[in-house]
């Protein structure tokens, strides 16, 4: 599995559908699935920019996991986003439940993001929910990352501030060196 990971507003769903077409490969995006599969009072609070707990997205991870072929390549987009999300990641990795090829690390600016956020219109892209989703990136998923680092899965840095264009020819830089390398 490719995961990509970053800041909402970074790239990222647009950098893994491309890559997912250009591999043929499926694309999963937590986030898609969480506005398919929500409704209430759960929804309600996704749409007012609050995240769910670890239990409720790794149980969602799971029945994704169920309906897909983990044995090949895929795409996945959204997960981990806190520390016990990347233990439990890391456990199925450690225990060759799942395998890692890389991780697409997509960072961007603050004017970048707000600026592609608020173009989208979503309901939950609004200034205090751009604001939390940078607060979660600083506390959440940058040490996500660097404890993916320690256990040596690959992570590529990728400044997403720049046209799609240059963001995809630098991914695919980075997963055909991770080829050559290994």
């Amino acid at each position: 599995m490719i995961i990509f990971m970053g800041v909402a507003g970074a790239g990222k769903s647009v950098q893994g559908r491309r890559l997912a077409d250009e591999l043929a490969v499926p694309w999963l995006s937590t986030g898609e699935f969480l506005r398919m599969l929500t409704s209430g009072d759960t929804r309600k609070d996704m749409l007012s920019g609050k995240l769910m707990n670890d239990e409720e997205i790794i149980s969602l991870v799971r029945k994704i996991f169920a309906v897909v072929d983990t044995e090949n390549e895929f795409i996945l987009d959204g997960f981990p986003r806190t520390t016990g999300q990347a233990d439990w990641l890391l456990s199925q990795i450690k225990y060759g439940q799942l395998d890692v090829t890389a991780i697409i690390h997509i960072s961007a600016n603050r004017e970048v993001v707000k600026e592609r956020l608020l173009q989208r219109g979503r309901l939950d892209d609004h200034d205090e929910a751009i604001e939390g989703r940078f607060k979660e990136y600083e506390e959440a998923i940058l040490p996500i990352l660097e404890q993916f680092k320690t256990a040596n899965v690959a992570v590529y840095d990728i400044n997403g501030d720049r046209p799609i264009e240059e963001v995809h020819d630098d991914i695919e830089k980075a997963l055909t060196n991770r080829v050559n390398v290994d």
